[in-house]
């Protein structure tokens, strides 16, 4: 018996995920299920992808990720289950949901549903709800044991799966760019895909003070000068600061604020950050 995580859309105000458990403990009862979370935005490709790589290490090999967020569902998308480089599962849709795993943590080997036998038995002629009749029924029976890896169903390329478009960090003399990967949802931080490793580069200490450039592709957002440090609690409350985040990469934040509020900023590649030693 391995863990069995979902990650969805959905939300909580209807049955959508109860469903999802109930075919869960149908396949096994004594199954163990656990949220990543449900409270990704709707459709929101990009941050179903970052969920997952901020929390897929953590977990044992042969944990089993089901991540619904599919906004064709229904069409001719594949479904897909891939195993990672440390040994974990993730059934999804074949969308970009996978695109920070590949990226960052690798993954091994990739099989397509065979809906013919891995999907839920009497669930009819319903395509509108594969989170349920496909992803979780499959994401169980594999969990469970009931099915190998190998009973998915057939092998698809690791390199035809689909990826979401990605910036990488720029590094110059004196300055470092990227974009905004996503927020930090409750306390509104914002997490940059430069990683602590690039940033060192500029040779900046705890204590210095850095100028921060926030744009979009049509205009400047944000431009101050910030400290960094090491926590939040290094400054005063309601004020900025630039900090090395959970995932080893750079992030602002307000000291008991919320910044992505503060300044209306969003996330994704068209959200551009850079900082320079000031």
């Amino acid at each position: 018996m391995h863990p069995l995580i979902f990650q969805s859309d959905f939300g909580l105000c209807d049955g959508a995920v109860c469903a999802m458990y109930g075919v869960a403990c149908t396949v096994d009862p004594d199954i163990k299920i656990f949220d990543l979370t449900h409270e990704i935005p709707q459709y929101d490709i990009w941050e179903a992808s970052y969920r997952l790589i901020q929390t897929i290490n953590y977990w044992p090999a042969e944990s089993v990720f089901v991540s619904i967020v599919d906004p064709t569902v229904g069409s001719k998308r594949k479904s897909i289950v891939a195993k990672t480089n440390n040994d974990n599962y993730i059934v999804t849709p074949d969308n970009g949901t996978l695109t920070h795993v590949k990226r960052l943590l690798g993954i091994k080997e990739v099989r397509i549903i065979d809906e013919t036998v891995n999907r839920m038995p009497n669930s009819g002629e319903s395509y509108t709800f594969h989170g349920r009749d496909v992803y979780a029924y499959t994401g169980a029976r594999l969990a469970s044991s009931v099915i190998s890896f190998e009973e998915v169903g057939p092998l698809y390329e690791v390199d035809k799966i689909v990826e979401l478009p990605i910036l990488e960090p720029v590094l110059t003399d004196n300055e470092v760019s990227g974009d905004i990967d996503v927020l930090d949802v409750r306390y509104g931080s914002l997490w940059t895909n430069i990683s602590r490793n690039i940033f060192s580069k500029l040779n900046i200490a705890y204590g210095d003070k850095v100028e921060v450039t926030i744009s979009t592709n049509t205009r400047t957002v944000y431009r101050n000068v910030m400290v960094y440090e090491k926590s939040f609690a290094s400054v005063n409350v309601g004020e900025p600061l630039l900090y090395i985040n959970s995932l080893d990469c750079v992030a602002i934040a307000i000291n008991q604020g919320n910044f992505a509020k503060a300044y209306n900023i969003g996330t994704g590649i068209n959200w551009h950050i850079s900082f320079q030693k000031y």
